[in-house]
């Protein structure tokens, strides 16, 4: 008989923590598992979830913000899912997911509740209270699962008997580059990054370098809250030349439109868009946070592949 297995994520958008469930959920063996994700949105991952024709569960209140409102009513809306499908595994992914579902399911008598750590959200830069707060909230979720999964080593130092398991790529195939090549004059050295627009990512960092160097070129691929203010910023620098916003695009066709991949975020887990630019071949600048230094130092590169991935994942099922 299949186990199934019910995915939680707060956001629908695509990033890490939106790539991590979508590759889980497509990638378990169908004789074994029958898969659903329930998640707030109706952005890129449901889309792609769709394509690939698994089961979608839409939460009209789940939502990244605070709203006693909103929230007491995800609750109640994963708790009648959760009581109506039985699923054998809940399987919680970022921080709002994580508090909400793992009350849900333990009232719903969920049998094994897991929660993967996608970075700890009290390293976000946030005030001191605001941080305590969080992490407070954080390592009560951590009581109310069976199991805690990190994605870095240093994470899993912080969170006392949490697996250990890496994100994981499969091989990609590169296209030239050249949307991004193009949009720069012949012969640039270009920077590019990739990640949502977020105080997390820290695209900033790259403007502010770029106006204080005037051979500096850079590409921003992605898309989030922070879009209007790096474009202000752009434009009161005078460097709609030099620094372009691309949008949404795939990692596999911009990575070799750059010369030198940066990372400048604040806070990660164990970034994919990392993996995929070392597997591109791309000189990295990065800070080492979270699980950064762990893929920029790794020798042996299979640890972050998508089959170990899913193969120790499924282990804990």
């Amino acid at each position: 008989m299949k186990k199934k297995v019910t995915y939680v994520i707060t956001k629908s958008n695509w990033g890490g923590a939106q790539r991590y469930v979508f590759d889980l959920a497509t990638n378990l063996p169908k004789e074994q598992f029958e898969v659903a994700v329930a998640l707030g949105g109706d952005g890129l991952l449901a889309k792609k979830l769709q394509e690939r024709n698994t089961s979608i569960y839409r939460s009209i209140s789940l939502g990244r913000d605070i709203s006693i409102g909103k929230d007491i009513r995800s609750f109640f809306e994963l708790y009648r899912l959760f009581k109506k499908e039985r699923p054998d595994v809940v399987h919680l992914n970022s921080s709002k997911a994580g508090g909400i579902g793992a009350l849900a399911a333990r009232v719903a008598g969920i049998k094994k509740i897991i929660f993967t750590v996608h970075g700890l959200p009290e390293d976000e830069p946030r005030g001191a209270l605001s941080r305590l707060f969080i992490k407070i909230a954080t390592r009560l979720t951590f009581v109310l699962c069976d199991t805690v999964i990190t994605v870095s080593k240093e994470n899993q130092r912080r969170v006392r008997g949490s697996v250990l398991i890496y994100n994981g790529v499969a091989p990609m195939q590169f296209s030239s580059g050249d949307i991004i090549r193009h949009a720069f004059p012949a012969g640039a050295t270009i920077t590019g990054t990739i990640g949502e627009l977020n105080k997390n990512k820290n695209q900033i960092a790259l403007i502010e370098q770029a106006k204080n160097n005037p051979d500096m070129y850079v590409a921003i691929v992605g898309e989030g809250e922070d879009r209007a203010m790096l474009e202000a910023k752009i434009r009161t620098y005078g460097l709609e030349s030099r620094v372009k916003l691309f949008g949404f695009l795939p990692a596999a066709e911009v990575l070799k439109g750059f010369d030198t991949f940066a990372l400048p975020s604040l806070k990660e887990g164990l970034p994919y868009v990392l993996l995929e630019a070392k597997q591109a071949g791309l000189p990295i600048v990065a800070n080492r946070v979270g699980g950064v230094g762990e893929i920029l130092d790794a020798k042996d590169m299979q640890e972050f592949s998508l089959e170990r991935m899913v193969e120790k994942t499924t282990a804990l099922y």
